[in-house]
């Protein structure tokens, strides 16, 4: 008997809409695929509507939140996407019921909304630890104080209320486990592995470049942390003291600091040598970085930074990219030989690694293909979706096993 027969789940998700969402998408089809009933709580954007059916997974979309700037907007927003989610979480649940509720943060309320249907009708909660909110509140306001032992507490009740923690990597579970005080056996990796059916290689699309020889691709969220300051600063000093003009920049994206990266590229004198697309569609994305030569990751090295696992990286990867950032624990642990690796924060070194590249055909060869080979091996969404499922089906134990009847033991918040 498959062990998901007849259940069904709820996935819950604030900073990002689904499907653009693609680690949560990736999440419910895999769920979808293996025969649960999936449905999906997450921000409306632009002409969503507010409810649709796509590839058999039920989409239900609350008003978009305001957008978080400073603690009292960032409290505005979470206040905001407790009550829609809540609201939005009991008419799912009148209409078509559900066995988990699927938690994903920022923010490190959520598991109260799922916290709320454990208590009530025993339904299963699993926690899906995005981001470290102390870490990322550390990273955005250059201090800790209250604010970040409220956040270490909240992220400690997250932890201790799931059934099942699911972890984008190491460093993540280790926090789970020595900084929460979760049992191993329940805390489970999940990497962000690309989905090879998605992240396609294509033909290069030379009008991208500009009339320049090499370019330089970022794709990704623009927040203060991303960095794409260095990342302008790197190439002011390509342009301006290695007198070098034969790169181009193409930034994907959008983002609350993106106004001011591009400020800062005017004043800088290289908004020349940049092209801002903001958000964009899936096929251009993919045309961008099917034509970039060199992708980077600019994440400012910091606490959170050094332990999270970037999305873009991995896509890089699987499309045969070199890439250069800066050394940090798990982007050494995604990228491996795929990278080259600049003294943390230094945009100075940052460049010199970018013209390194552009220098060495071959070199970018050798790494793209490094790279694609980790994809294809080990890191892609392939071999991520079977440790999914298997965490779901840990929340079920077969008669006689370590859980004996298959209830969950309350663990102390």
């Amino acid at each position: 008997m498959r062990r998901s027969q007849n259940r069904s789940v709820l996935l819950i998700v604030e900073n990002c809409s689904v499907p653009f969402d693609q680690r949560v998408w990736q999440e419910a089809r895999t769920l979808h695929g293996a025969g649960y009933q999936v449905s999906v709580i997450a921000p409306k954007e632009q002409d969503q509507p507010l409810y649709e059916l796509v590839a058999g997974i039920h989409i239900y979309r609350h008003p978009a939140l305001p957008q978080g700037d400073g603690w009292r907007g960032y409290a505005m927003e979470y206040t905001a996407a407790l009550f829609w989610e809540t609201i939005m979480a009991w008419r799912v649940f009148l209409r078509q019921g559900f066995d988990v509720v699927h938690v994903s943060n920022p923010p490190d309320t959520l598991f109260l909304v799922g916290g709320l249907f454990k208590l009530l009708f025993g339904r299963r909660l699993v926690f899906d630890h995005h981001d470290i909110c102390p870490e990322l509140y550390e990273a955005k306001f250059s201090r800790r104080g209250i604010g970040y032992t409220a956040l270490c507490r909240l992220e400690k009740w997250s932890i201790r209320a799931a059934d099942a923690v699911i972890s984008t990597n190491e460093s993540y579970r280790a926090i789970a486990i020595e900084r929460a005080g979760k049992d191993p056996s329940r805390v489970h990796v999940v990497r962000n592995g690309p989905d090879l059916d998605r992240v396609r290689k294509q033909p290069p699309v030379p009008s991208l470049k500009r009339g320049r020889s090499c370019l330089v691709g970022y794709v990704g969220v623009i927040g203060l942390q991303e960095g794409l300051r260095y990342l302008i600063n790197a190439a002011s000093y390509i342009i301006h003291e290695r007198r070098r003009t034969d790169m181009h920049f193409a930034v994907v994206g959008g983002g609350t600091d993106l106004p001011n990266v591009i400020a800062l590229a005017e004043r800088t004198g290289v908004s020349d040598h940049f092209t801002f697309t903001g958000r964009i569609s899936d096929s251009a994305l993919m045309e961008y970085l099917n034509t970039a030569d060199i992708c980077v990751n600019p994440d400012e090295y910091n606490e959170m930074n050094d332990r999270s696992t970037m999305i873009k990286v991995m896509e890089y990867m699987a499309l045969g990219k070199p890439i250069v950032q800066f050394a940090m624990t798990e982007g050494r642990v995604s990228a491996g030989n795929a990278s080259l690796y600049a003294a943390p924060n230094d945009a100075e070194d940052f460049a010199c690694k970018l013209i390194e590249l552009a220098d060495d055909p071959v070199k970018r060869k050798t790494m793209g293909r490094i790279g694609r080979m980790r994809i294809e091996q080990e890191l892609s969404w392939l071999h991520q979706a079977p440790k999914l499922l298997a965490a779901y089906s840990a929340l079920w134990p077969l008669p006689g096993s370590a859980f004996g009847d298959g209830v969950p033991v309350r663990e102390p918040l």
